[in-house]
């Protein structure tokens, strides 16, 4: 298949094989599902949430555990990934492809990406931000790793795959009808729950 940046060819492939099965055990479930927790306090319930680069589905999981009745739908590039979510069976749609080309007529209560913009060729990001924001009815969740400019770091031993920035605020720019209601910090050496080090955002469509 071809794509439009080297990002996507990457994580199409076999890194994105590893990465898919490195990243999956019963604790990391625990702790989505403690993060997720926090922000369905401050959403209530949802009846749909797409996300975008879902890899496995433990972040649609952890929302199935604690709401099962919301209709989850995922967006995800990796064949092996996109294996993985047929076999646990939760979502009612999943679309195998890149998010860069992602267009749907549906919307959703709240559309979510998470340690995916890190990812993302820079020069794409204004689309990301589009399709987040076109395809929610309300609610848009991120959770990246942050910093108040841009910076490149090297990733696993790979120059090009992993960039930092200011992802929120940048989307509150673009869209300035975004009001952000909640943000927040999830710590590696959190004795419970622990997480990547992650910068959440929860934003609302005023419009």
């Amino acid at each position: 298949m071809n794509y439009k940046t080297e990002q996507e060819s990457f994580w199409a492939g076999e890194f994105g094989d590893e990465y898919s099965q490195r990243n999956n055990s019963e604790q990391l479930l625990v702790s989505k599902t403690a993060f997720f927790a926090t922000i369905l306090q401050k959403t209530g319930l949802l009846d749909s949430v797409l996300e975008l680069g879902s890899n496995i589905g433990l972040n649609l999981q952890a929302i199935d555990k604690l709401t099962p009745k919301t209709a989850l739908s995922a967006v995800e590039i990796n064949t092996f990934a996109k294996e993985q979510l047929e076999q646990w069976g939760g979502c009612q749609e999943i679309f195998h492809q890149s998010a860069l080309a992602f267009e749907t007529p549906k919307r959703y209560d709240m559309t979510m990406i998470l340690g995916v913009l890190i990812h993302i060729n820079p020069n794409e990001l204004s689309q990301m931000y589009q399709t987040l924001y076109e395809h929610s009815q309300r609610w848009i969740l991120l959770s990246e790793s942050y910093n108040p400019t841009p910076v490149e770091v090297s990733y696993r031993g790979n120059e090009g795959r992993y960039f930092k920035r200011d992802f929120a605020g940048e989307m509150m720019t673009q869209y300035p009808d975004l009001k952000l209601v909640d943000y927040g910090f999830v710590y590696h050496r959190d004795p419970a729950f622990p997480l990547d080090d992650t910068t959440w955002f929860l934003m609302e469509k005023r419009g």
